[in-house]
């Protein structure tokens, strides 16, 4: 088990770097990754069964104790990514297909890693958590809706298709971790440390399906796409970290804010493009879920050490 606990941890810390390794290989070697395309809905249910497993009852009392923060950093989330998404396809002149994919990340709720993000960065992780929470459990009504509101520019989206679908993969394994962690309490807790590593996994085997299948569009389209999805990810930082600041948040809870905008459920975006569009619609989610890890543990790092900094300014008057 302590062999486990470390690989788990190791897995965690390396997530981006594992990410892109898998993504290379699958660019490179297409076929190395095709037996787990079938298996993308199940490999996203997964992840989400083991973020029901980390979450209480109670987690859920930290929304209403803190309605005001818990809102603004919704509101950030569905308006920020998903407008900033549509805008992005424009400018570029993307591709109906890819135009979708791209919106598709913007309108998912935050990403799972992003509560760890937060805890590097020195953020206030009550508040990641309770966003993550919140925005989860209203993705089937919010993704849907933004999707049908603006791919519908491009294609034609089933909103009632869509919304079963994200209750099917998201919500109903969320709801099921939860049970079975109210249910078995403490043992359940004891498998939380490896929870990490079957999560890593899952998301690069995501990643390696997706890459692996759209190989050749990735090499002519890479580029652009790339570019988008980095374009996409740093507004979402800058205007999550500026909105909450004129919402009057403290440096804790901004860095909490930035990064839960910045880094989206791409797993989730990845499995609905599959499901409702087509392949190439999953290309942008499967680069972002390699870059936002990348990404996310940069910013992290530089969040942490102003917070370090700002902390060793205002001590140093009083020494």
């Amino acid at each position: 088990m302590n062999a486990l606990k470390k690989l788990s941890d190791l897995a965690g810390k390396y997530m981006a770097v594992l990410s892109l390794a898998v993504a290379l290989v699958a660019l490179l070697s297409p076929h190395a990754f095709t037996w787990a395309a079938p298996h993308i809905t199940l490999l996203l249910g997964v992840v989400m069964f083991g973020m029901g497993l980390t979450l209480k009852l109670s987690d859920f009392r930290e929304v209403f104790r803190r309605p005001k923060d818990v809102f603004a950093g919704f509101l950030f989330q569905f308006t920020v990514m998903p407008l900033v998404a549509f805008a992005l396809a424009k400018l570029f002149q993307l591709p109906a297909e890819l135009a979708v994919g791209v919106i598709l990340v913007g309108t998912c709720p935050g990403g799972t890693s992003s509560n760890v993000m937060t805890y590097l960065a020195k953020g206030d992780v009550a508040l990641s958590v309770s966003m993550t929470m919140v925005s989860t459990v209203a993705a089937p009504l919010m993704t849907p809706l933004l999707t049908w509101w603006l791919a519908g520019t491009w294609v034609s989206v089933s909103f009632w298709s869509m919304f079963l679908s994200i209750c099917k993969v998201v919500l109903l394994p969320i709801v099921l971790g939860l049970i079975v962690h109210q249910l078995f309490g403490d043992k359940v807790t004891a498998f939380n440390d490896v929870l990490p590593l079957v999560s890593v996994t899952a998301i690069a085997l995501i990643i390696g399906a997706v890459v692996g299948g759209n190989a050749a569009k990735i090499m002519t389209s890479g580029l652009l796409v790339c570019l988008v999805v980095i374009l996409h990810n740093m507004c979402g930082y800058g205007l999550g970290f500026l909105g909450a600041k004129l919402f009057g948040m403290d440096a804790a809870k901004r860095n909490a804010v930035a990064i839960e905008v910045g880094m989206q459920n791409s797993g989730l975006a990845v499995t609905l493009a599959a499901a409702h569009f087509s392949p190439a619609a999953a290309i942008p989610g499967a680069i972002f879920s390699v870059w936002h890890n990348f990404s996310g543990s940069i910013v992290a790092n530089l969040m942490a050490n102003h917070m370090r900094k700002t902390s060793a300014l205002k001590k140093s008057p009083a020494e």
